[in-house]
């Protein structure tokens, strides 16, 4: 499977894209409990924030993939079924006859990566403005699943709602109390999953 020259080229770009959408993402979520993520973030917590989305959960990540393989051949699909109406229609097509072989598809590709970056640019704004607002609805309607507790260095142990975390804080609610919390990882000795629906 080669990769074009066209989209060789972007690649570099492509991950500082995804790493920007990864940062916006965090920030929208994070901002509706009233938190500046990026004061709490490590350079390595940007870097790596578009891999731990993707690999949060094995159905978004499925779901990416597809995503992926549906846009990488999705060039070579305009070029077979340009005079389609419907296709034509959906992708804005221009007519490529008096294009050059390579003019064309290097059209067709710039098509293909327009609208990946639209279809990426969904899902983060999505996640990060559905994650927060249904999170912050359940806490006013008292209905979050409090399922983790942490147990801290000085022998404390508590009752909580992870709504996150990176490589230097975890954020919190504790069960009763509506205000956040936010704790460096040094001050927790561990944290223990109390309802585990996946092995209970």
């Amino acid at each position: 499977m080669k990769i074009s020259d066209d989209l060789e080229k972007l690649l570099p770009f492509g991950y500082l894209f995804l790493i920007m959408m990864g940062i916006l993402k965090d920030s929208i979520y994070y901002y509706q409990f009233g938190i500046n993520i990026l004061r709490y973030s490590t350079i390595m917590d940007v870097l790596i924030s578009p891999i731990a989305e993707f690999t949060s959960n094995p159905i978004i990540l499925g779901a990416i993939i597809i995503l992926f393989v549906i846009h990488f051949y999705l060039p070579s699909f305009l070029a077979k079924y340009k005079n389609v109406a419907y296709v034509k229609r959906s992708f804005e097509l221009k007519s490529t006859d008096e294009l050059t072989a390579a003019e064309a598809k290097s059209y067709y590709n710039s098509i293909a990566i327009k609208s990946l970056v639209v279809f990426l640019l969904s899902f983060f704004l999505g996640y990060g403005l559905a994650g927060g607002y249904f999170t912050t609805k359940k806490l006013k309607e008292n209905k979050l699943d409090y399922s983790f507790q942490i147990d801290f260095n000085e022998g404390e142990s508590k009752n909580v709602y992870v709504i996150g975390n990176n490589s230097l804080y975890y954020f919190y609610f504790v069960k009763g109390d509506k205000k956040i919390k936010i704790t460096p990882l040094a001050s927790i000795k561990n944290i223990e999953l109390i309802e585990n629906k996946m092995i209970d």
